[in-house]
């Protein structure tokens, strides 16, 4: 879905996290992101991948990643999942779709026969120096992990 590529600058952006500060990209220069998207707080696909992202907080921490959720759910919303699913790691509020649409995830889905805009579920890698190392188009809500990993 993206118009990104690997090797591509990530488009740097200021959002809202879940306690109304500004978090950006370059606020963690040097640092490697998972800068991953999805569709909406507390819904069954999204609480499996943020479960798997809290789980292996530590081993993701272990190998320098950040790793930064973002979605269309409010600062209150965010607040919410983090406090249900005792998440360790950052979400970001784009109620604007801002970040969404600079990443090029937002557009035509199917669901049951339905066609609607909304979220596509992708994740983004990003390296030291905000350069996209790899970009996970078919994410497997309970391997996200794995799937970084495995790159």
């Amino acid at each position: 879905m993206t118009h990104l590529k690997v090797g591509d600058k990530a488009p740097d952006f200021t959002s809202k996290d879940q306690n109304g500060n500004d978090v950006s990209l370059s606020d963690f220069a040097g640092k490697k992101v998972i800068l991953y998207f999805y569709p909406k707080d507390l819904t069954p696909g999204c609480t499996t991948q943020a479960c798997n992202f809290r789980d292996n907080a530590s081993l993701l921490k272990d190998k320098g990643f950040v790793v930064l959720g973002v979605s269309a759910d409010d600062e209150k919303k965010h607040q919410k999942f983090i406090e249900k699913h005792e998440l360790n790691f950052t979400l970001l509020a784009d109620t604007e779709k801002d970040v969404i649409k600079k990443y090029g995830v937002w557009g035509n889905k199917k669901f049951m026969g339905r066609e609607y805009d909304g979220i596509h579920r992708e994740t983004f890698v990003i390296d030291e120096n905000g350069v996209i190392e790899h970009i996970i188009l078919k994410v497997k809500t309970k391997e996200a992990t794995e799937q970084i990993l495995a790159l």
